[in-house]
């Protein structure tokens, strides 16, 4: 007989407060500003809930910005006039939590959203107080939109990006919304269904509570260990009891 966990019961509330955390989310659709913007849609399911329990939320449409091509901190000093990276990489910085979302095209991550990971890549490279590389002790989840399969695809694609530069990524972190598809409505269109869609707003709301969750984790416990994960250390000849399998 196959023995059935029990029904959980209902939730009397959140397990700890979120007042002190911060959030940013980055909007990587090819849309200016105001244009209307379908990933905003699914953004606001998740930042008014973390508004709602006290979390600092911060956003910006990549797009809006004049961020260079490449793969320095500040390109500027790489053949560009100007570069408004650098004072965005405060924002990130300032974030337990960064989000990225953006739409489908051609079934792969915008252009936009690939930018915003190149210079993301850029500051990986640059250490914290521990020694650690920067990114470490912060949260990552991405949001996806369009009229074309591939959720998944980008999701991952989004993710191992993350976690590889620094951010630690919770269980679920990705969520999104597609229409039918092919031509047809959007996200925010009257009659899409989006705004309803029970998969959506379920998914949705499960990654930003364990964007919260993990979040507050690594507040409380300062962040990842700084043990075996430190440049400067392994530089300086620390091996964190790597042993060589040529000298065995």
């Amino acid at each position: 007989m196959t023995e059935r966990s029990a029904s959980p019961s209902a939730p009397s509330g959140p397990p700890a407060r979120y007042d002190d955390l911060r959030a940013l989310f980055v909007n990587c659709t090819l849309k200016r500003s105001p244009e209307v913007s379908n990933t905003q849609g699914v953004v606001d399911i998740s930042r008014l809930i973390m508004r709602k329990h006290g979390v600092t939320v911060d956003e910006f449409r990549a797009v809006d910005h004049d961020i260079a091509t490449g793969v320095w901190p500040d390109m500027t000093g790489h053949g560009w006039e100007t570069d408004a990276w650098p004072e965005l990489y405060e924002r990130v910085m300032a974030a337990d939590i960064l989000v990225l979302a953006g739409p489908i095209w051609l079934g792969d991550n915008s252009s936009v959203t690939k930018r915003v990971i190149e210079r993301l890549y850029a500051c990986s490279g640059e250490l914290n107080a521990s020694g650690q590389y920067a990114y470490y002790g912060r949260v990552g989840g991405c949001l996806i939109t369009g009229n074309e399969d591939g959720i998944k695809h980008c999701a991952a694609n989004v993710l191992y990006s993350l976690q590889h530069l620094g951010y630690t990524v919770p269980p679920q972190a990705d969520a999104g919304w597609i229409g039918e598809a092919g031509p047809g409505p959007s996200y925010l269109d009257e009659g899409s269904g989006g705004p309803q869609n029970e998969f959506t707003n379920r998914n949705t709301t499960f990654m930003t509570w364990n964007l919260l969750h993990l979040a507050r984790l690594l507040k409380d416990a300062g962040g990842i260990p700084a043990y075996g994960n430190q440049r400067k250390a392994w530089d300086a000849g620390a091996r964190f009891d790597f042993e060589n399998p040529e000298y065995r």
